[in-house]
C-alpha cells in the first residue's frame, strides 16, 4: 500500500463533474427550503454580500473550500489594511526605544490589548503571551510547566497532538500521566469516568488538566463547565482553544481557564504564524522556563554563567516577536467584531444542520447507508467540523484518498488523514490498544504509509483515516450544496471499480 496509489480515471472524473454539475438544476428549489429550514436572522443577506465582496476570489476561481478547522480565509480588506499600514511607516525591531521601535512596540501592544478585549478579559487578571501558533502557546507550558512526582498531568483521548506532546514534559519529570477516554459513536467525553479522575488531584501538587472546547476531529464541543469543577478540585486547567474560537464566542469572564490557546490564522486566515497563549498571571508565576533566548533577559553574562529572565510575557517571547504581523492580528480581530462572532456562530449552525441532515439520508438503491460519521449527528454541543467515511453498496469503504482525489478534480477542498488528533480517531476507527502497541514494538521508524499497512492488516480497512469537512466564516449553501451532490456521486457505486497501480499518479 505504501507504494501504490488509486489511478482515477478520465471517466472517474467525468462522473464525478457530471453529479455536481446536475446539482445545478435543483439548486434554486434547495436554497429556498434551507431558508426556510435552518436560516433565521436578517443577517444571511448581509454575509451573502460580504462573501462576494470581501472573499470573491473564491467564485471567481470556482473554488468550494471546506476546510476552515485547517485553516480560516482572509478577506480582502484585510490583507489591503495591514499594506497600507505597513506603506505608510516606517517599523523597527521593538527591543529598543529609538522612534521606529517605539513605533513598532505601541502597535504590538495595540494588538495585545485588542486581543484581550476581544476575548473579554480582565487585564488585571489575564496576560498574553505572542506565539508561532497554538502548538507554540502548548509548547511553553509543556517545557514550563512544573511536572513533578507530586503531581500529574490529565487529559482526555481527543486532544490535538501539540497537547499530547505536553506528556513527554511530564514523563521527564516523573509525573503521571493519564487519558480519560471519550466513547464512540459520538465521541463524548465519559463524565463519571472524568470526574473520577479529577477527584484524584494530589493536594498542593502540580496537577494539570487540558482538554479541547471544540474537537477538531469530530466537531464536538466540551463542556466549559468542566475548568470551574476541576479548578475547584485542585487542577490547573488548560483549554485548547484552536478549534473553538473561530466561529464561537469565548468570554473570560464567564470562563477563566489558567491557560488558553490560539493561532489567529485559524480564525480570520492572515497573518499565518502568529497564534497566542493567553494565561492568568498568578498561573504564569507557577511555570519555570528552562531556557532564556534574545529578548527574554534583562541580563545574562558568559563569565558568571547567570541571567534575570524579563518580567512577565517578554520572559516567553522568544527572540524578536513577530512585530509586522501582529498589527495584522488587530486588523483581523477587528473585522470579526464588525461582522459579529455570534453571526458567523449562527450561520456555521445552520450550514452544519444541513449537512448532518443531508448526509445521514444519503442511502444506496439496497438501502445501505453512504456515509458513516465519526462524532455527533445533531447539532447539540458541537460546532461546525465533521469527520466521516464512505461505504458501497456491500458496506466495503472507499479508501479516502480516492475520496479526495476526486473531491479535488471538482476544486472541492476538504482534509483527509488522522488530522492530529489520533486519540479520537483511534476510538472513532476501532483501533484497539494491542493493534497499536504492535505497531510500535518494531523499534525501526515506521514511515505514515507503513503504519497505515500495519493497522489495516491487524483490524479493517477502516482503520486508516477518514474524510473531514469544516465549514467556517464565508461558507456558503452553494458550497455545502455542491459537495451534497459530489457525495451523491458514490451512490451505487462499488468501490473496487477503482483501479489500484503502482505509484505513478
Amino acid at each position: 500500500m505504501s507504494n501504490t496509489h488509486f489511478h482515477v480515471t478520465d471517466a472517474d472524473v467525468h462522473r464525478t463533474k457530471s453529479f455536481v454539475e446536475s446539482g445545478k438544476a435543483q439548486y434554486e428549489a434547495a436554497y429556498a427550503g434551507f431558508l426556510s429550514r435552518y436560516s433565521h436572522g436578517k443577517y444571511w443577506d448581509e454575509l451573502e454580500a460580504l462573501r462576494k465582496s470581501d472573499y470573491q476570489r473564491l467564485d471567481e476561481l470556482g473554488q468550494i473550500y471546506l476546510d476552515y478547522t485547517g485553516g480560516g480565509l482572509y478577506g480582502r480588506l484585510q490583507v489591503e489594511q495591514h499594506m497600507k499600514m505597513l506603506l505608510s511607516g516606517v517599523y523597527g525591531n521593538p527591543h529598543s526605544s529609538n522612534p521606529t521601535s517605539l513605533a513598532s512596540t505601541a502597535l504590538d501592544e495595540s494588538a495585545r490589548n485588542r486581543v484581550l478585549s476581544f476575548f473579554n478579559a480582565d487585564p488585571e487578571e489575564y496576560m498574553v503571551v505572542f506565539t508561532s501558533n497554538a502548538s507554540g502557546a502548548l509548547r511553553i507550558i509543556g517545557e514550563s510547566y512544573p511536572f513533578d512526582d507530586n503531581g500529574q498531568y490529565l487529559l482526555i483521548f481527543d486532544n490535538h497532538n501539540s497537547v499530547n506532546g505536553i506528556r513527554e514534559f511530564a514523563h521527564r519529570a516523573g509525573a503521571p500521566v493519564t487519558y480519560s477516554p471519550v466513547i464512540p459513536p459520538d465521541l463524548r467525553i465519559s463524565e463519571d469516568a472524568l470526574y473520577e479522575n479529577l477527584a484524584k488531584a494530589l493536594p498542593g501538587g502540580n496537577n494539570l488538566f487540558a482538554y479541547p472546547a471544540q474537537s477538531n476531529f469530530s466537531g464536538v464541543q466540551h463542556p466549559l463547565d468542566w475548568v470551574e469543577i476541576a479548578q475547584s478540585q485542585g487542577w490547573d486547567v488548560l483549554l485548547d482553544c484552536a478549534a473553538f474560537t473561530p466561529t464561537n464566542r469565548l468570554d473570560l469572564r464567564e470562563v477563566r481557564p489558567d491557560f488558553i490557546s490560539i493561532s489567529f490564522y485559524k480564525i480570520f486566515g492572515y497573518p499565518t504564524g502568529v497564534g497566542a497563549l493567553i494565561a492568568r498571571r498568578e498561573k504564569m508565576a507557577k511555570l519555570h522556563k528552562p531556557w532564556f533566548a534574545g529578548g527574554t533577559i534583562t541580563v545574562a553574562s558568559v563569565q558568571a554563567d547567570s541571567y534575570y529572565l524579563e518580567d512577565g510575557v517578554a520572559a516567553f517571547e522568544d527572540g524578536t516577536i513577530d512585530y509586522l504581523n501582529l498589527p495584522a492580528v488587530e486588523i483581523g480581530l477587528k473585522h470579526l467584531e464588525e461582522i459579529g462572532i455570534d453571526r458567523i456562530h449562527d450561520r456555521v449552525a445552520s450550514l452544519t444542520a444541513y449537512l448532518l441532515d443531508e448526509l445521514t439520508t444519503l442511502r444506496h438503491e439496497n438501502g445501505n447507508t453512504l456515509v458513516k460519521i465519526y462524532g455527533p449527528i445533531t447539532m447539540e454541543a458541537r460546532g461546525g467540523t465533521i469527520s466521516f467515511n464512505l461505504f458501497d453498496p456491500n458496506q466495503v469503504i472507499f479508501d479516502y484518498k480516492l475520496v479526495e482525489g476526486l473531491a479535488s478534480a471538482v476544486n472541492i477542498s476538504l482534509r483527509t488523514g488522522c488530522f492530529c488528533n489520533p486519540g479520537a480517531g483511534e476510538l472513532a476507527l476501532n483501533i484497539q490498544q494491542k493493534e497499536l502497541v504492535d505497531c510500535f514494538s518494531d523499534h525501526n521508524r515506521m514511515t505514515f504509509e507503513q503504519f497505515a499497512m500495519a493497522v489495516t492488516a491487524l483490524a479493517d480497512p477502516e482503520s486508516v483515516g477518514a474524510v473531514r469537512i469544516s465549514v467556517g466564516l464565508v461558507t456558503n449553501f452553494h458550497d455545502v450544496h455542491t459537495l451534497v451532490q459530489f457525495l451523491k456521486s458514490f451512490l451505487n457505486v462499488q468501490s473496487e471499480g477503482f483501479i489500484w497501480t503502482e505509484a505513478q499518479a
